[in-house]
């Protein structure tokens, strides 16, 4: 089986492409452990789907899975554009619904489904919270500065409110910085596409937000999002790391000599 290694504003991904859906938890966290496997934030199989260009499994570093990654769809969209399995305007079936993507050379803007309220606003443990699913359930908290992200505060919040937890600096209507503690790796990670567009949606609800603005995570790589109706689109760079032949046993999960 050929895999390639995807990065997308820092968060790195192990992508291949299959004919068949089957439990893939274990062969996830094979794949994915940084110290006898690949190494990865997620693994992400794309699988032929009669209505959309392909369909996704989606899993965690960890073997859990996820409705949706935000910056794993903008990964899995540059993957099937140059694989051939899609063409480069296309939309692909996920946990969270129907996803919408284009990929130009090596940009990929992804359109994601409507966010919802989860909840209204709420103090918790020193901090004013705001809940949005953006695919998947997050929690966003502004702050002076992001060097104020507390990983003991996080992990507290994302166990009692099974959320990823995020910390926003807005430096103005135009730029924001944020931090993000991630649900299945369990530790805060270089950027998180769903975060970021969880954070971008507190701040325009909360009028300290233009239509369009640039969102910086901690890898430092910016992302563009924008408003688009009342859905979230965004855009940023795609990198392609490489390519391997693996051989794995799919019945069992597990990693071949």
């Amino acid at each position: 089986m050929q895999i390639s290694k995807y990065s997308a504003n820092g968060n790195d991904f192990i992508i291949f492409a299959a004919d068949k859906k089957m439990e893939r938890s274990k062969l996830a966290c094979a794949l994915c452990d940084r110290h006898e496997g690949v190494g990865a934030d997620g693994l992400i199989v794309l699988l032929p789907n009669s209505e959309y260009d392909f369909e996704w499994q989606f899993y965690n570093s960890d073997g859990s899975t996820a409705s949706m990654c935000g910056n794993g769809s903008r990964a899995c969209a540059h993957y099937a554009f140059v694989n051939n399995i899609a063409p480069k305007n296309m939309r692909f079936l996920t946990g969270a619904g129907v996803i919408s993507a284009t990929v130009e050379e090596d940009i990929a803007e992804v359109e994601l489904t409507k966010p919802k309220k989860i909840s209204e606003p709420f103090e918790k443990l020193g901090f004013t919270w705001h809940a949005y699913d953006t695919g998947v359930p997050h929690l966003v908290t502004v702050v002076n500065d992001c060097n104020m992200f507390n990983l003991d505060i996080s992990q507290k919040m994302r166990y009692n409110y099974n959320a990823n937890i995020n910390f926003m600096t807005i430096k103005n209507s135009n730029e924001l910085f944020v931090r993000t503690y991630e649900r299945g790796v369990e530790d805060e990670t270089l950027a998180c596409g769903t975060g970021m567009a969880a954070a971008f949606f507190t701040a325009f609800n909360m009028g300290l937000s233009a239509r369009k603005t640039t969102v910086i995570p901690k890898s430092k790589e910016p992302l563009f999002l924008r408003m688009k109706g009342e859905k979230i689109l965004f855009k940023g760079r795609v990198k392609f790391i490489f390519t391997a032949n693996l051989n794995f046993n799919e019945e069992t999960n597990e990693i071949c000599s």
